[in-house]
């Protein structure tokens, strides 16, 4: 059973469960506080209280030990050294995959809790398909040294599952008195202020006719990828703008929510980084698949999401860290001769920036990139570091291309 598209991760070893936690906390504050004044003066509390308990509580994780199914070997040669004699022969490595169902929140497979067992390996979490995985090598063709692989590797990477279920369960069973201390927090501000305002005669709109109705707790829909009949005689894309708009939000959101989490990307090269936004794109879309480091045109991008059903390409995308103005021109024109097709016409350019002056670096996205070649227009701005434009491609000047440049600040050292 060959899955693809797998999160490789260090088992419970990513971020520190009190950081994970405080951004959760976090989280549930600027949800309340988006809602505005008039919706939290209006709301049903006891409504949305259910809604963000529902949003903000984790389900634990379970490991089927008894669902573990094993992918076809990969066989290889390797050299070894005799202990006795100075002699190097070679022999035949068995490289094995061993995949097990899970339930619960898969991201807490990142999270290191706080009794931790020294004890972790490398593992693969496939949320799409809920199966978490790991490999190993093998020497000899024993069945019995493969059970004992198995088995070790088993206990070092599920090691910390009841442990990080302790820990979710503590947050839990105190998930409803954070939120009412935060909500009733945000309320009470709220009436003070419009107590103070009809104190000094301010008129408060009363007017109004919306009614003030908690979120579902139900998955919102997500827009997924349409392919028209006689696709191939179509030079539409084969991604809406509504898919395409979702994805960057996506993006845009996971950056900045790593901005305030440094264990994410402290010491992280450009696959690293880019892994964490490939987890979310994989799982997001039905009728997907999301790579990373695949071939298209002539070299190899960072991410693609193509139509699972003829491997289309839906979206590319290329991951940099900022070098500067020039660096910045050239990761651009790498995008469009390398790795953009005719087909592909929504795109792209995810940069990490360490510089401390982003203010700057982001003055010099919006400016210098109207001295590329290919730049047609501005489309304006998404976000304060998500820039819109409409290029072309080098080989046709006729077709436009949208791009999206997203920049993050991940300055921590």
């Amino acid at each position: 059973m060959a899955y693809d598209n797998l999160l490789r991760i260090k088992a419970f070893c990513e971020i520190d469960y009190h950081q994970y936690i405080d951004q959760r906390r976090l989280n549930i504050k600027a949800a309340i506080e988006r809602r505005g004044k008039e919706y939290i003066l209006g709301v049903d509390e006891n409504e949305f209280k259910t809604y963000l308990f529902e949003e903000y509580s984790f389900e634990p994780l379970v490991i089927d030990s008894n669902s573990a199914e094993v992918g076809e070997p990969t066989m290889s040669k390797e050299t070894m050294e005799s202990r006795f004699y100075s002699e190097r022969y070679n022999v035949d490595v068995y490289t094995f995959t061993v995949y097990y169902r899970f339930t619960g929140s898969a991201e807490l497979f990142n999270v290191k809790p706080t009794t931790w067992r020294m004890d972790s390996t490398e593992i693969f979490v496939n949320q799409t398909r809920n199966t978490v995985s790991f490999s190993f090598k093998l020497y000899k063709r024993d069945p019995e040294a493969f059970n004992d692989a198995k088995n070790s590797l088993y206990s070092s990477a599920f090691s910390n599952v009841t442990n990080i279920n302790n820990d979710i369960k503590n947050w839990n069973n105190g998930l409803e008195g954070t939120i009412n201390s935060i909500f009733n927090a945000q309320k009470t501000k709220y009436q003070e202020e419009n107590n103070f305002f009809a104190a000094i005669n301010v008129k408060i709109n009363k007017d109004t006719s919306s009614i003030f109705t908690s979120p579902t707790v139900k998955k919102r829909i997500i827009p997924q990828p349409t392919v028209a009949k006689n696709k191939e005689f179509s030079s539409e894309p084969t991604m809406s703008k509504e898919m395409y708009e979702d994805i960057l939000k996506v993006v845009y959101d996971s950056g900045k929510n790593m901005e305030k989490k440094p264990a994410l990307y402290i010491g992280k090269v450009e696959e690293g980084l880019r892994d964490q936004f490939l987890f979310v794109l994989e799982t997001r879309y039905e009728g997907t698949t999301a790579t990373g480091e695949t071939f298209n045109r002539s070299g190899k991008t960072d991410i693609i999401l193509k139509y699972a059903k003829d491997a289309s390409n839906l979206f590319v995308a290329e991951c940099k860290f900022w070098h500067g103005s020039s660096e910045y021109l050239k990761a651009i024109s790498q995008l469009f001769d390398k790795y953009l097709t005719w087909r592909d016409s929504k795109v792209a350019l995810i940069l990490f920036v360490t510089n401390l002056d982003f203010t700057n670096v982001l003055l010099s996205i919006s400016s210098e990139i109207k001295t590329h070649p290919n730049f047609i227009r501005e489309q304006g701005k998404r976000g304060e570091t998500s820039f819109s434009f409409i290029m072309n491609l080098p080989q046709d000047k006729a077709k436009e291309i949208f791009l999206e440049v997203l920049a993050f600040h991940y300055d921590k050292k």
